[in-house]
Formats: structure tokens, sequence, C-alpha cells
């Protein structure tokens, strides 16, 4: 009796995935991908974070940090802030390193104080998808209605790295007493790299004018930005310590002998690039290396292929053009998947009627041993469909959990379930 009923949940569960992904994903058969809408009818939604436990983290730039928990978006948000409008609000998020044990989240924001805008980060405790013990890890960098910078990352040297927009004031990216126009690199707590370039100070790089996309390329380590350019000229950079960046003193193709140019510049084009990652899986072998960037005017997904070593573009394609219209940020997934955020309600987009939406691209060419795993739904939607909490199957890999707060299953890598169950976060079946 007990295996006629698993036979009906596992067809069961293959019907509901198949009728899903018709209603909710698109596949592109020149790309061999096909695209899922993970969550929709966001407000402006800007980053997003990945926790070990399964959940996803994503900011809303009017102020509202968002979870989403087995499958599905929490109608309460975790944190609202009183954030700045503009290009600023509640931009960039960051998990500790050390997330799963100290559970540190990170959260650049923009802020108004008497005349004066302004953007810091802060460091929270969060437990129960519930924040506390606030910390201002930097404060008091200039900010304006327009170039606000947001992408905070670790980097792999487990440093904070942050990327900061001129403000409006082209000169101040080249000021190092100031915070604006650069790319800073502090530790965990605040404090300021032993290492760092220039003594006393959280500057890594300066001569930006708004950068919002940084990823480490997966071998050489070495840093990968994405950053918005005057009248088009939107940049690539390959960003190494204490290097000039031009801004505003050279432009594009323009040279100076104490300014390092980009890798690539899009000249009379415009990309507005933003969030940005390498491609770390073998989800999609043909993807895997190459560096992706979000962008904004451009309406696209940009792929680049980077000779790192040399210094050079090998390739560069654009994925997806005008299907999905603005996009804010590209982020690798715990799942080997590449996610993207859309910004059509920012009021420079054609917003659709379900939009904002977090995106997942998957292969459409799944080997055969891994088609029972795409099929299997996501543990609350099994749950919801009638499937017992217990009775939940986990995409292999993955140990089904039953989180203790509220009986709801969840489903995690193995090393992580006993993290949790340590923590009293969760029980086996």
């Amino acid at each position: 009796m007990k295996s006629e009923f698993f036979l009906l949940i596992f067809f069961g569960i293959i019907i509901g995935s198949i009728t899903f992904v018709t209603a909710d994903a698109q596949t592109f058969e020149e790309y061999e991908v096909t695209v899922e809408t993970v969550v929709e009818n966001l407000e402006v939604p800007w980053s997003i974070a990945f926790a070990p436990d399964g959940r996803i983290f994503v900011t809303e730039r009017v102020g509202k940090l968002r979870v989403i928990e087995s499958g599905e978006l929490n109608r309460q948000p975790v944190k609202i802030l009183d954030a700045g409008r503009g290009e600023g609000g509640l931009l960039g998020i960051a998990l500790d390193p050390n997330f799963a044990q100290n559970h540190y989240l990170y959260l650049y924001y923009t802020y108004s104080e008497f005349l004066s805008t302004y953007n810091k980060v802060v460091r929270y405790t969060e437990n129960e998808n519930k924040l506390s013990d606030e910390l201002i890890i930097i404060d008091k960098i200039p900010g304006a209605a327009f170039h606000d910078g947001g992408r905070i990352k670790f980097g792999p040297d487990d440093k904070l790295y942050i990327t900061t927009g001129d403000a409006g004031n082209a000169n101040l990216a080249q000021d190092l007493n100031s915070l604006a126009g650069k790319i800073l690199r502090i530790n965990r707590d605040g404090s300021i790299p032993d290492d760092n370039p220039f003594p006393n100070s959280p500057v890594f790089s300066y001569g930006h004018r708004n950068p919002q996309g940084l990823d480490w390329h997966a071998t050489s380590k070495i840093l990968v930005s994405s950053e918005h350019g005057s009248s088009a000229h939107d940049e690539i950079n390959i960003v190494k310590a204490g290097k000039n960046y031009g801004w505003p003193m050279i432009v594009g193709d323009e040279k100076g002998p104490e300014f390092v140019n980009p890798i690539l510049h899009t000249g009379d084009e415009t990309w507005a690039p933003s969030g940005a990652t390498f491609y770390t899986s073998d989800n999609i072998p043909k993807w895997e290396g190459k560096y992706f960037i979000a962008t904004l005017r451009g309406n696209h997904l940009r792929m680049l292929d980077l000779d790192i070593e040399k210094n050079q573009v090998v390739s560069s394609e654009s994925l997806f053009s005008n299907t999905f219209g603005r996009l804010r940020d590209a982020s690798m997934g715990p799942d080997g998947n590449l996610y993207l955020l859309t910004s059509n309600r920012d009021g420079r987009g054609s917003p659709a009627e379900n939009d904002d939406r977090i995106l997942r691209i998957i292969s459409s060419s799944v080997p055969d041993d891994k088609l029972s795993d795409e099929s299997i739904l996501v543990p609350l939607k099994q749950f919801k469909e009638g499937i017992l909490a217990d009775d939940v199957i986990c995409k292999s890999g993955l140990e089904l959990l039953i989180k203790s707060s509220n009986g709801m299953p969840a489903c995690v890598k193995p090393s992580t379930a006993s993290k949790l169950i340590e923590r009293n976060w969760g029980t086996r079946v």
C-alpha cells in the first residue's frame, strides 16, 4: 500500500512539475536553456543572496528585505528600512562566509540626514527570518539621487568589497579622502585590512563612476567589475589594488600614464551594466567560465568570454535581447544555475503584469540520469499539493529536514543538515 502511495506521489510530482514549467517557464532552443520564474510581483528587486539552509534573501530598492523559503516568497518582509529614493534605496546584500554559524547578514542602503544623502553598510544577526543586533560597518558614503553604486560581495579572501558611485560629483572619484567613486575593501567587522593599498583607508581602487557588478575569476581569483559609463562608454574593468580607473579624467579608450583602461567599453552603445557573475557550473557546459552581466538600458544578458591573463575579450554576446526587459542582477545559485533579477518597475521600464521577477536559467538538455531530479518540485509545493511533510522527496544529494518551528519540510545539503540540527532548527525524518 505504501509503495502504491509512493508511486502516486511520484507521478503526481512529475505531472505537477510539467504543468508548472509550461505555465512559468520559457525554453530558448538557440541557447539550449529554459528560463523559469522563481517568484514574481516584486517591487524593484536589487540583489540576491543564498543561505546554506536553502532560503533566498532578496532586497527590494523601496526598502524591503524579502525571503523565499521552500520555493515561496514570504508575504511578511524580514525587514523594512526607511531607505532613500531615486537610484538609492535598499541595494546590496551579502551573507557572511560563516553564515551557517553566526547568521551575519549585511545590507547596503541609502538614507537622508538633514539636507545630505549618504549610504552605509550595516550588519545584522538573522534568526528565524528576523534581524537584530544592528552594527554599522561603514558609514557616510556620499549618496545622491543618481550614482549610488551599492553592490557588496565577499571575495575569495573573505573580505567585504563594496562598490560606490560618485554621487553625481565626478571629482570625488579621484579624491582618496572620499568614499565616493570607489571599490572599498573591509574586514567583516568594518575594520580596515592591514594589506589594503592605502594605509588606514578602506579604498581598494578609485576613479570609478558608478560600478554595480563584482565577481572573481574562479582560478586566478582576479576581480572583474561592471561600471556605468558617461555618454555610453560603459566599462568592464579588471580591478587591482591601488589602481586608478580614470573617471572623470579619461573615458573609453582615452589614456594616461597613471590610469588603467577597461578591458572592454561599449563606445556609443549604452548597456547600463549592473550585477555580474562568473558562471562556475557545468550545468550548461558552453557557459562554464563565462562572465555574465545584467544590463538595464541594454535589456539583455551580456555573456563575455574573457582571457584574464592576456587582458582580452575573446567574445561578447547578447542573450535574451528585449525578452525580459531591464535586468538588475545576475548571480550564481548553490544549485549551479544562473539567477536574474528584473528591474522593470524602477520607473524606467515597461513592466509586465507579473513584474518584477526572479528568473532561474537551467539547461534544457538534461542528461537522462538527471531527469527525475528536474521533475521534483520544491518541498513546499509538494506539501501544498497534499504530500505529507515526512513523505516529501528531495533532489539527489539533499536531505529532508522538518523545521522545528512550524513542521514544514526543507531539503538541504547533508553538511548543512547537521549544523541546523545542532541549532535545533529542524529534525531528520
